[in-house]
Parts: structure tokens; C-alpha cells; sequence
């Protein structure tokens, strides 16, 4: 790029051209060390002779002080510049310097190969003298010896680099001497054309001459002399000139020009000055004696200003002030606009040049009052304004683009200096290091080097520091751009543009450097048509003519058409630019990427395995949730979408049509019209097939953003979904098996850590198909082309066929993909792999979140969205990719210090293979079964293997419609201690289907069939029930290496609809005492029906039954043999009694069942109520006191003892269905509980009288009829009372005597405490009392015994007789029939 240095008018170009067959590399390397000489000190120039070719060399090497400002292009200037050559001599090449790779084979041919390069790049019409010379750098010393004498040919051996640099740099001093002195004679002795050589020389004349300043001053432009001449005018005539060699202007103008100049400057002549005084007044006496009218009308001005660009270029400042000065004065007298505003740019260049070469920046400065810039930006200024005024002659053809380069190269030089000065800030070294670099590249200040270079506080700082606004800036390079550039030829436009670009783009005004690109692309796509239609007409003029007519040859069969491929060199660049176009307005081209991908490449994209992708990382997610804040015009955008297409197109590079097209649709569609998704979609469609029949290595990545929203795996069948079990489970037996079915297991009514337990890795099948469900989405208005569609996988092996779809327009679609698992293992499904017609495929991960994940995921966009409300953004840092990162981040929320987590994926288990059973037949009409409640009836279902597996494990289980609610309420926990006992027990033991496996092993081998047997129970509530065939092929498990702790199964579900007809309620259960038989018989009466021991107590139990049915049924109630919960064995046989009534329909009958009475332990009513799953009980929330909780034990335990005696079944009366009788739903109260539970110590008391026999005095039973004893008055009797320990523990009894009325009774002793010892279980003992009755009459007799040290309360056992005292005769019971029932 032309980056139009500021100081182009004091640097000297030396071209530099390849010689030879040199390599670019080896080229570019040499041309880079030539390049690092950008200045040669005077002092290094060779003097030689004080001739009239010396002119414009140093005075003296000694005292010389200047520099000579070099510039190396490696391109010549366009032809259509060449009137420009006395004008502008430092815009032309003034050396030229051949770069040749020198070996004894090719040295000799060198020279020869210099000629042709120089005759390549100088055209035969160039008229400035140039030096030229060819360095021959030796790359190998192979030890042969150069011919160094060529003439033109330097050969540079191989040294190290110090070495190197310092023999160019006297090479190139040289050379720049010779240059010098080629320039002083081109200005003295003006050639004549001639186009054979460039060293040859024709008959020359005297620029100063009054002719050679007539043809100087002949038209806008300084025209070269003619080569016929006057010849009066020969060259002894150069002593009469006006201006001799070493002539000066006159001292007044100098000495004014010093008054107004702002730096000090040492003159270049030194001593000479006042022998040059004289000379300069004794050339201006002469030149007034001088009559001839030759060059007399014409002004010098033009004359000195090209003596001023002379001196300019050899780094003699102050003869170069001087004569400038000269010309000002001389154009002030005679307007000369266009040389006036060439003079004050020379004068512009003069202070940077002192200044850098001082290096005294501000410190130099005289005047402290106004920036040292401002005298050079002043002239600069008056320059461009003298350009724009120019109205050119009769060619105006020729001079229009001449003065529309001078303006625009004088308007960039004005902004270079501003632009130097501003991104230095301010005056100083770094700004003359930017004037002044002479290329080929632009200098790039450190303030502008670092990556936050274009942020706003950055450049505002620098105009703050500098004292220049990038407005300032701005207005002046504006004013290069207008319609003036189309004058110029397209290169130099195209330069031109590049230089706008460029400084707009470094001030940081990037929406005019995007439109400044787009004129430059313009102009670069018309050089690319016209191109392509020169090479058209080319190949068509070049190509053979085709015979027609009879002598046409037939065309053979298999003929191709050969299209040639066209050249691409440039079109990445031409593409960068658009895509940086419309970035700045908001249009981000390269969202979709094109990447260098054949078909290897293709496939090896679809081929990921888990080794090359880690399942921590997460693939890149895009963000189409979270809302985006529209930014720019979207006409605009669109506008810039269509030329961007329309440059793809013409240059053509199909590829980033598509590229264009896909980005704008991702990008833009929400603000697009249906046409224009159309027409862009069509296009990408097109050219994607136009680069691939061209057979274009390029692919694009998939581009419509997330199509996948969700990925499912479509749910088994029951049937087939296989169940993870314990391997414990094969010798289990089925009770436990029932428990486990009927109750949870979980001894906690809540256990956090259940739902860790549920959330593992989904179970799949080895070899059985799967079927995942992808819903794709389409948010544009055409029907959307996926060519393939396939599942990203790692783990084991998945095997599955891509699919191709349609996705219709603005909607989702759901497709089914299947595939298979080929190992056993852990399947991840990391998302999809999609690709689009002639596209690449691309991975969407498609990620599980948790609801902590969720919660973020909210937040950020909650976040975002409220940044976009709430901040305001300026200009081009309303872009995504521009705005700052640290508030988005702070909305968010605080960065957390701990670890990332692993990104967690749809994760399946792989098992082995599994067996296939089915239910072939049943035993059941419509799978539903009838039965009365508490009925049992049998279901018989056959089962027919259907896989290649045999079946070794078969295990049934259980559901009805009465287990869900039981098992809520358990695990709500609300339940009291005795309804969740209840519950518990209606789940275990009154369960609605059960199945009696016995022991025998199942072994059903593939394609047989097993029929199993369920027994089904009528159970009140039961509207439907499962039967759950768990099956597997267990020997994998078994045989497992390592051992495994678990096997898998599948479970086949029967569904069955139960209808349970209630008939027959039981309500109103009562517990009486019962003391009638010895009431009636006596103490010692035997009952056979009531057992065999004399010792028993016995209780009434009542119950009433009520028939709801429509037939009757018979109701019995028996009496069960339970052993050790009773006082005494009831025979051999379970049922020792029973009770049996016939229920009529609509009737209600009690059942009385004689019952013995119960008595436990302290140990068993103590313990607490029992859960029956081995639950974990809550605490009660009631508030009991001990005898409460006591009292509750008691009547828990009596109470199922109780239901373990008593049975209750039914039978249809006439018919054969019978079942049973449930007494749960009954409740044991507290007087009930004191008519079952047996006293711990039997008593019994009697009344005995003293009587004579044959033995002796003996002791008689008082006669007692009806029950009551019959004793005399005023006789002394005897009170006996036998107590008997019934309880299992050896006890310490005292006794208590309760006599009513007491006053009329008189007694032997105390009659409270009365001690009986230690009494074993079953021991037996009698205490005996004297007692007198005073008075007729009934009295009550009552003894109690306590147990000593219990606690106070109710009595052990207690005894009560009733004796009638009557006065007279009364009877004496015969001992034949003491205890025997007397009718009265």
C-alpha cells in the first residue's frame, strides 16, 4: 500500500528490481537490509572535483550536517505521471539497484539480465537521469573466484550481518553520490529524448538558459527541452547565463526569510558566502545589461523552485530555504499558483527535516507562543487551497488527473502531519520518526500498537495530550475525497482509497472507513471485469477457427467441454474487506465458517470418538435463547448483505456466496422479508453446487444456529424394559418376597438419599433397537434441508443410519432416529451431528441441567436482558463482540471460586442380552374375576418363551388397588401407632393376589411354555389388581469374572379387574366374665365342653353379624388351640369349640363363643407395638402419661392373642363358596380387657363350722345353697382362703379382709396385711381366720390379695362369698356332695 509519507518531497527513490532468477524470499530478505539505510549522513556522500556536476553534493565532508532521506519501491511510478518529472522529481525514481543471487556459473550473465529488468520497469519516454546498479549478494562461498570487474555489478560476499550493513551502507553512499551528480547535470545540461539508452549521452542544454526557461515556463507543466534547438543557443553560450553555477538569490530576500524562521540553521556554503554574494550581485548586474528579449518574459520562479527541490533532495536545507524563498518572491510578482503551492510544500518539509535532524522537538523551539506544527500545517493549508483553485490549460485530458494527484497527495500530506503529531502525542521524536518513514509500510506509532488501540478513552487521551481533535483530522482528509478521483487511473485511486482507509481507520472513525472500503472494493471488482473481459477476448482472438460446412468434422461421441478454472489470487482479501464492512455496521459475515474440508476431512469430522473428546468438556452451546438487542438499520444492513453477495459473485469465489448468504440468515432473519430468506437461501443452495461441480476444496459449516431443542429416547415397552435386581434375590423365598412387594422397605419415613438412588444411568439392551425422538426447529420461512441428521455418541459402540428431513417452514418437527447398542457398558448421547446439503456436519451438544443449573442459566439471561434496557452503548460499541465483559459478568452474579462441574449427558447402561417371554393363554374370561369378600380363588396363566435365551429365574409380585393408599398414608406418616400396625397387617398378610412358588428351580428353554397358579382373595375396596412376572437368564450373572452383586430382568404385567361383593358385616364385638358354673355346681363342677382343668376361669365372647347380601350364609365362629398364649392345653385338635348361626338376608345375629381367659406376662405387655415392615415410627405427638401407654400395650397385646383363639368363616348356604371372617376392624376395651385377662393368683374362700366325727373335732363346709352360705348367729366359724399362683414368677402375696357390715362381725386378728410368703408358680396356699357372727342377717365376705411391693392399684386376685346368718335349724352339706349344684 502507498502510504504517502509526508517527507516524499526530500526523499530520494531508489527502485529496486530483481535480477536474475532470484527467489521472492531471497528477495524480499535483501531488499529488507537495503530498506534499513532510510537515511545516508551527508558526510558519507563522496565529494570528488569542485566541477558544475557537484553542485548539489556537501561542501565538505567534514562540515557537512544533513542527511539525504532514501526510499526503496519496488515498483516504477505509472507513465501518466511522467509530465511530472521537472515538476516533482522526487516522486520518480533517481537509482536504480538490481538485487541478483550471484554463482560462477550465472555472474557473467548478470549484467545482461540487469539491462532487460531495467528496460522492464523504465519506460523509453522517462526522461530524469537515474543511477543504476546491481548488487550480486554471494550466497555460498564455495571457494571459485568472481570476476569483480563487470561493470555495473558490485558483488557483496558472504560476511555476517555487521559485516553486510556496513558495505551496503557504503555502496549505497556511493551510489547516492552519483545520483547527486546525475541530478546536477540533469538540471545544468538538459538531454534531449532519446529512447535507445538510458546511459547514453545526446547533445544536452542549459536549464537556466533564457530558452530553457521559456520551454520551463511554456505551459502548466514544465515540458523537457526539444532535441532541435536554436543554434545561437550552444552550449558556450552557459557562460552568459543569468544564473551561474554557484549562484545565490539576493541577501534581502534571505535576510527576511531568517527574521520569520523559527529554527536555527547552519548554511550549507560556509566561507564561500561572501564570494557568493558578489557572484549573486554581480549575475544580477549582468543579467540587467542583458538586451536580448529571450526568457526575458518568462519567470525565474518556476527555476528556483526546481533548484529548491534539488537541494531538498540532497539534504541541503538551507540552500534549499533560500531558493524557495527566491521563487516565493518571484511568484508573488507573477502569479503562478500551481508552483506557488509546490513551494510551500518544499517549505512545509524544510522544519520537519531540521527538527528530526536536531532532534530537538519542542525544546528547539524559539517560540513558545503557538505549537511548532503550525507553521507547516499553515503552508500545507495554503498549498491545497492554491490546488483546488487551478483551472487548467487546453489539455485538460492530461492535466486534470495531474492536478487531482498533486491536490490529494498535498491534502494527505496535511493529514499525515496532523496524524503524526496527534498519534505521538504531540511534538517529538515519535511524530518525525512517522513523517518521516519512508515505507514500504506505514509506521504504526506505540500508541497505537497495543491491543486496546481503538478503544474511545485511548484516543481521546491521545487528542487530549496532543491538542488535536480527530475531528480536525478527519475534516482535513475529507476533503481528498470527492469527484475529482475520477480523474485518476484506477491504481492510483485505489492507493488513493487505501490511504483514506487507513488514517480513518487509525483514528478510530471506522463507520467512513468501512464506506471509504466499499469505493475501493468498487474500484477493485472494475479492475477485476475488465480484466476478465481482456482475457476473454484474448482467448477467443487466440482460439482456432471452427470449420463449418462440409468440411466441419462430425463431432465423436464422449466429447467434453472444458471450462477454464479461474485465478483466485486476491479473493481472500477482497473477502476479508467485505467481511470487515459489514462487521462495523453490525452484520457479522463469518458467523459461518468456511474451512479447507474434502471428503476425507468430511468424514473424519463424523467419526469423533470418546478418545478425542472429553465428556467434561462442553461443546460450544450457542446462545439463541438469550435475547439480543437489534443494532443498526436493518435496510442498511441488508443493502451491504446484497453488494457484499453481488462482490462474491463477481470475483467469483462460490464459497463465500454461501458463506454471505448463511451468515445473513443467521444473523438478519428476524428483520428480513420472506423474499429476501427466499432469494438468499436459493443463492447459497446454488453456488454450495456450483463450488462442488468445480470441484472447490472449501466446505461450510452448518449455519442455522441450534436446530436440536430436545433429544429423547422414545419410552420401551413395559415389556421390554429391563429392571436392575439383586443378585441376592435367587435363593430368597417368597414370604419375604410378599413383605418386600406389599410394604416399602425404607426404615425412614423420609430419607433424603432415596432420590440419589432413582436418578441413575437409564437401562438399555445390548443388540435391541433403539429409538431416540429429536425435535428440530426452523425459525425461517422456507422449508429448511437437513441432508443428515445422526446421533453424537461416546462409550460403547452405538450403530445407526443417518436420516435426512425436511424441516417445514416456522415450526418444529419431530423425527425418529434408531439405532443399537453392540456392547455392554455406559452409552453417553452427547446430541447430534447435523449437516446441511454440501456442508459440513457439526456437533450440538445438548447438555442435562440441573435446576442449580437452571437457576443460573435464568439469572444470566435475566441479567442480559436487563443490560440491554438499562445501558447505553455509543456508536460501534453497541456490537456484541465490542461491548465490555465486566458488566454482563456483574449482572450475572458473582463469580464462583470452586470447580467446574463435569458437563453431564443423556447417559445410558448397556446390559447384556435378556430374554422375551409372553403370556400365551389364561384361566380368566376378560382378565376379570368375581369373588365374595374374604372368598379365595385361583388364577392359572400361561407363559411361552419367545427369544433365544432360556429362562432360569421367574419370580412373581404383586399390585391391587388398596396397596397405593395404604402405603401413602405410611409414608405421610400421620397414622397413630395402632391404625399404621393395622395397615401393615392388612398389607402383609391380607393381600389381594399371592403365589406359591415352592422350591423347585424354573427353567423355561426358549420356545416352551410354563403355566403358573395365583391365588386371588376377595378383599373389601379391591376394584383391580397386577400380576408382575419378573423373568431373566441369571447364569450371566452368575458366571460373571469379576463377580457381579446384581442381574437383570424384564418384568411382563397381567392387569386383572377384581369385583369383591360385601355380604356379611361384623360389629359390636363384647368380652364377658363368666362365673355361672360355679355359681350353680359349685367350685369343684367339671364342664367337658370347657376343658379338663378344674383351675380355669372363663369369659363370654359376643360378636353380631348382619347379612347386606341377597342370600343367606352361615356364619361360624370357632375356638382355636394356640398353646402357649393360654392357661392350660385344649386338646389335640386346633378347633375345640365353635358356634354356628345360619344369617338370613337383611338379619342380624349375635354369636356368643365361650372363651378361657388369657394371661401374660409383664415382659410381653410391655414391649412395644411391633411394625411389621421394620419401619422407623415417629414419636407420638399425644402426650401420654406411662399408665396410659401402659394401658394401650395391654389391650394391643390381649387383643391379638384374642383374634389368634377366635376364628370367623362363612359358607354359602346350599352352595360350595365359603371364606372368612375378618375381626380386625374390632377394638378391645377396657372392660373387656378385664373379662380376658386372668388374675396372676387364684382365690378361693370358704366358710367352715367345727364338727365331731369318729376321727375327732374336723372342719365342715357351712351349708351352702343357691351360692350362698347358710351360718348360724353367735357361733364361732372359720374363714379359709387358698390362693394359688398362676403367673410364671415366684411371687410374695399379702392378703386384705373386707367384711360388710364389719360391726356385727366379730373376727380373729388383723384383717389388712395378712402375710402369705414366697408362693412358687403353682403353688398353693391357705390361711384360716375365727370369725363370730353377732347379729342376723346378709354379709358380704370379701378377700383381696396384693402382691407385695407392686405398685398401688388393682389387686392381685380377690375372693367373695355371701353368708345369710338366720336363727335356727340349718343344713350341713354331706361331704358325698360338697360342690354339687342343689335345686332349690
Amino acid at each position: 500500500m502507498d502510504h504517502f509519507p509526508f517527507a516524499s518531497l526530500a526523499q530520494i527513490q531508489i527502485l529496486l528490481v530483481p535480477v536474475g532468477s532470484i527467489t521472492k524470499s531471497l528477495f524480499d530478505k535483501r531488499a529488507a537490509e537495503i530498506r534499513s539505510f532510510d537515511n545516508i549522513p551527508s558526510g558519507d556522500i563522496t565529494v570528488g572535483d569542485k566541477d558544475q556536476r557537484a553542485r548539489f553534493l556537501p561542501t565538505t565532508n567534514t562540515l557537512a550536517t544533513g542527511y539525504l532521506h532514501l526510499s526503496f519501491p519496488s515498483h516504477p511510478p505509472p507513465e501518466s505521471r511522467l509530465p511530472l518529472s521537472l515538476f516533482r522529481p522526487s516522486a520518480f525514481p533517481l537509482g536504480i539497484i538490481g538485487i541478483a543471487s550471484c554463482s560462477p556459473e550465472t555472474f557473467e550473465h548478470i549484467p545482461a539480465y540487469f539491462d532487460d529488468a531495467v528496460r522492464d520497469v523504465i519506460s523509453s519516454e522517462y526522461a530524469l537521469p537515474i543511477s543504476r546498479v546491481c548488487f550480486a549478494f554471494e550466497e555460498a562461498s564455495d571457494g571459485a573466484a568472481l570476476n569483480t570487474t563487470l561493470s555495473g555489478v558490485e558483488v557483496i560476499p558472504e560476511m555476517d550481518t555487521k559485516q553486510t550493513k556496513l558495505h551496503l551502507g557504503t555502496l549505497l553512499a556511493s551510489l547516492c553520490s552519483r545520483i547527486l551528480v546525475d541530478l546536477s547535470d540533469f538540471v545544468c545540461h538538459i538531454r534531449a529524448h532519446n529512447s535507445n539508452s538510458l546511459t547514453a549521452r545526446p547533445q544536452v542544454q542549459n536549464l537556466e538558459s533564457p530558452i530553457g526557461n521559456e520551454y520551463l515556463n511554456s505551459g502548466l507543466f514544465a515540458t523537457l527541452l526539444p532535441s532541435q534547438l536554436p543554434s545561437a543557443l550552444d552550449l558556450e553560450q552557459r557562460s552568459e547565463s543569468p544564473l551561474s553555477t554557484h549562484s545565490q538569490p539576493e541577501l534581502s530576500t534571505i535576510s527576511n526569510l531568517r527574521k520569520s524562521s523559527t529554527f536555527k540553521r547552519t548554511s550549507s556554503v560556509g566561507p564561500a558566502l561572501p564570494s557568493l554574494r558578489q557572484s549573486t550581485l554581480s549575475a544580477a548586474a549582468s543579467g540587467k545589461k542583458r538586451t536580448s528579449g529571450i526568457g526575458a518574459a518568462s519567470s525565474h520562479g518556476r527555476l528556483f523552485k526546481v533548484l529548491g527541490d534539488a537541494f531538498l533532495l540532497a539534504g541541503r536545507t538551507e540552500d534549499a530555504v533560500v531558493w524557495y524563498t527566491e521563487a516565493l518572491a518571484m511568484f508573488k510578482s507573477l502569479p503562478d499558483p500551481l508552483w506557488h503551492a509546490s513551494v510551500l510544500e518544499g517549505l512545509a518539509t524544510v522544519p520537519i527535516l531540521e527538527a528530526w535532524a536536531s532532534a530537538a522537538g519542542l525544546n528547539g523551539s524559539v517560540d513558545t507562543v503557538k505549537d511548532p506544527w503550525i507553521d507547516p500545517t499553515d503552508k500545507i493549508a495554503q498549498a491545497a487551497s492554491m490546488y483546488s483553485r487551478i483551472i487548467p490549460g487546453n489539455d485538460q485530458d492530461q492535466q486534470y488527473p495531474l492536478l487531482s494527484y498533486l491536490y490529494i497527495t498535498c491534502i494527505f500530506r496535511h493529514t499525515s502531519l496532523l496524524y503524526s503529531v496527534w498519534s505521538a502525542k504531540g511534538w517529538g521524536p515519535v511524530a518525525f520518526t512517522t513523517l518521516l518513514n519512508p515505507g514500504p509500510a506505514p509506521y504504526v506509532p506505540p500508541t497505537l500498537a497495543h491491543p486496546d488501540q481503538l478503544s474511545f478513552v485511548n484516543l481521546e487521551r491521545l487528542s487530549i495530550t496532543s491538542g488535536i481533535r480527530r475531528s480536525h483530522i478527519s475534516e482535513v482528509l475529507s476533503q481528498a475525497h470527492g469527484p475529482w478521483l475520477l480523474h485518476l487511473g484506477s491504481r492510483e485511486r485505489i492507493a488513493i482509497l487505501q490511504f483514506i482507509t487507513a488514517i480513518y481507520g487509525y483514528i478510530g472513525y471506522r463507520r467512513k472507513e468501512a464506506y471509504v472500503i466499499r469505493e475501493t472494493i468498487g474500484c477493485i471488482m472494475d479492475l477485476v471485469v475488465c480484466g476478465r473481459e481482456h482475457y476473454d477476448d484474448y482467448r477467443l482472438s487466440s482460439a482456432k477457427p471452427v470449420a463449418i460446412g462440409q468440411d466441419a468434422p462430425t463431432p465423436t461421441a464422449g466429447t467434453l467441454g472444458i471450462r477454464e478454472s479461474e485465478p483466485t489470487e486476491g479473493n481472500e482479501g477482497i473477502v476479508k474487506l467485505v467481511k470487515h464492512i459489514c462487521r462495523i455496521h453490525g452484520v457479522d459475515l463469518g458467523a459461518v465458517n468456511v474451512v479447507e474440508a474434502g471428503p476425507e476431512a468430511i468424514l473424519s469430522r463424523k467419526s469423533w470418538t470418546r478418545d478425542e473428546r472429553r465428556d467434561t468438556e462442553a461443546p460450544p452451546v450457542p446462545e439463541d435463547d438469550i435475547p439480543k438487542e437489534p443494532i443498526g438499520w436493518p435496510e442498511l444492513q441488508i443493502g451491504i448483505v446484497r453488494e457484499a453477495i453481488a462482490v462474491a459473485e463477481a470475483l467469483p469465489d462460490y464459497a463465500a456466496v454461501a458463506q454471505f448468504c448463511f451468515s445473513a440468515l443467521k444473523n438478519l432473519h428476524p428483520v428480513m422479508t420472506p423474499t429476501d430468506q427466499n432469494q438468499l437461501y436459493a443463492g447459497a443452495t446454488r453456488a454450495l453446487a456450483t463450488a462442488k461441480r468445480r470441484g472447490d476444496s472449501r466446505a461450510i459449516e452448518y449455519w442455522t444456529g441450534t436446530p436440536i431443542v430436545t433429544i429423547e429416547l422414545t419410552p420401551l415397552p413395559f415389556v421390554r424394559f429391563p429392571v436392575e435386581k439383586s443378585l441376592g434375590l435367587l435363593q430368597d423365598n417368597d414370604e419375604n418376597t410378599g413383605k418386600r412387594q406389599a410394604v416399602t422397605t425404607d426404615p425412614f419415613l423420609y430419607n433424603p438419599r432415596r432420590s440419589l438412588h432413582t436418578k441413575g444411568s437409564l437401562l438399555v439392551v445390548q443388540n435391541e433397537d433403539l429409538e431416540f425422538q429429536i425435535t428440530l426447529r426452523n425459525p425461517f420461512v422456507f422449508d429448511l434441508e437437513l441432508s443428515s441428521i445422526s446421533l453424537s455418541t461416546s462409550g460403547v459402540t452405538f450403530e445407526s443410519k443417518p436420516i435426512s428431513v425436511l424441516v417445514p417452514a416456522n415450526s418444529f418437527h419431530h423425527v425418529l432416529i434408531t439405532g443399537r447398542a453392540l456392547e455392554v457398558g455406559n452409552l453417553v448421547v452427547r446430541g447430534c451431528l447435523v449437516q446441511a446439503p454440501n456442508g459440513l456436519s457439526r456437533e450440538f451438544g445438548l447438555p442435562l441441567s440441573t435446576e442449580e443449573e437452571e437457576d443460573k442459566l435464568m439469572k444470566r439471561k435475566t441479567g442480559i436482558a436487563c443490560e440491554y434496557g438499562r445501558t447505553k452503548y455509543s456508536g460501534l460499541a453497541a456490537h456484541p463482540w465490542e461491548r465490555p465483559t465486566e458488566k454482563r459478568t456483574s449482572l450475572v452474579g458473582p463469580t464462583s471460586k470452586k470447580p467446574a462441574k463435569p458437563i453431564r449427558y443423556m447417559d445410558f447402561k448397556v446390559v447384556p442380552e435378556l430374554p422375551l417371554l409372553r403370556i400365551r393363554r389364561t384361566s380368566l374370561t376378560h382378565s376379570a374375576v368375581m369373588l365374595y369378600n374374604g372368598e379365595r380363588s385361583t388364577i392359572r396363566i400361561t407363559l411361552e418363551n419367545v427369544s433365544s435365551l432360556s429362562i432360569d429365574y421367574l419370580n412373581l409380585t404383586f399390585e391391587d388397588s388398596t396397596m397405593s393408599p395404604a402405603q401413602q398414608a405410611l409414608l405421610e406418616g400421620e397414622l397413630s401407632v395402632f391404625d399404621a400396625y393395622e395397615t401393615e397387617y392388612d398389607l402383609i398378610h391380607r393381600q389381594v393376589l399371592t403365589w406359591d412358588s415352592g422350591n423347585s428351580k424354573v427353567e423355561v428353554p426358549p420356545g416352551k411354555v410354563m403355566t403358573v397358579t395365583v391365588s386371588c382373595f376377595g378383599k373389601a375396596g379391591c376394584t383391580n389388581g397386577s400380576i408382575h412376572i419378573s423373568y431373566a437368564c441369571s447364569r450371566h450373572a452368575l458366571e460373571a469374572d469379576p463377580p457381579v452383586d446384581n442381574f437383570y430382568a424384564r418384568q411382563l404385567t397381567y392387569p386383572v379387574l377384581v369385583t369383591v361383593y360385601h355380604m356379611l358385616e361384623c360389629y359390636d364385638m363384647d368380652i364377658l366374665a363368666y362365673s355361672g358354673l360355679n355359681d350353680r355346681f359349685g367350685v369343684g363342677y367339671h364342664d367337658p365342653s370347657m376343658g379338663e382343668s378344674e383351675d380355669q376361669s372363663w369369659c363370654l365372647f359376643s360378636i353380631e353379624v348382619r347379612n347386606t347380601y341377597g342370600l343367606p350364609f352361615e356364619v361360624t365362629f370357632e375356638r382355636i388351640d394356640e398353646g402357649e398364649g393360654w392357661t392350660a392345653s385344649l386338646g389335640p385338635d386346633n378347633v375345640v369349640a365353635s358356634a354356628c348361626r345360619t344369617v338370613p338376608p337383611g338379619s342380624t345375629c349375635r354369636i356368643i363363643l365361650p372363651l378361657p381367659k388369657l394371661l401374660l406376662t409383664e415382659e410381653q405387655t410391655s414391649r412395644p407395638m411391633p411394625s411389621l415392615s421394620g419401619r422407623q415410627f415417629v414419636v407420638n405427638k399425644s402426650k401420654l402419661s406411662s399408665e396410659d401407654i401402659k394401658l394401650q400395650r395391654e389391650l394391643f397385646w390381649y387383643r391379638e392373642e384374642l383374634f389368634k383363639a377366635v376364628r370367623g368363616r362363612w359358607k354359602e348356604a346350599g352352595g360350595s363358596r365359603s371364606g372368612d371372617l375378618s375381626l380386625r376392624q374390632q377394638r378391645l376395651t377396657k372392660p373387656m380387657l378385664h373379662a380376658l385377662r386372668m388374675d396372676p393368683v387364684y382365690v378361693q374362700m370358704e366358710l367352715l363350722q367345727q364338727a365331731d366325727d369318729e376321727d375327732g373335732v374336723s372342719q365342715k363346709v357351712v351349708n351352702r345353697r343357691g351360692g350362698k352360705y347358710r351360718a348360724p348367729p353367735n357361733e364361732f366359724l372359720f374363714l379359709r382362703m387358698r390362693i394359688r399362683n398362676v403367673s410364671p414368677a415366684c411371687l410374695i402375696f399379702t392378703a386384705s379382709m373386707f367384711f360388710e357390715p364389719e360391726k356385727y362381725v366379730i373376727h380373729q386378728g388383723v384383717l389388712q396385711g395378712i402375710p402369705f410368703g414366697e408362693v412358687e408358680s403353682g403353688e398353693t396356699k391357705e390361711m384360716e381366720m375365727a370369725i363370730c357372727f353377732v347379729s342376723c342377717g346378709r354379709f358380704e365376705l370379701r378377700g383381696q390379695v396384693e402382691i407385695l411391693d407392686a405398685a398401688r392399684g388393682e389387686p392381685a386376685g380377690s375372693g367373695h362369698i355371701t353368708v345369710l346368718v338366720e336363727d335356727g335349724q340349718y343344713l350341713t352339706v354331706p361331704d358325698s356332695i360338697t360342690g354339687a349344684h342343689v335345686d332349690e
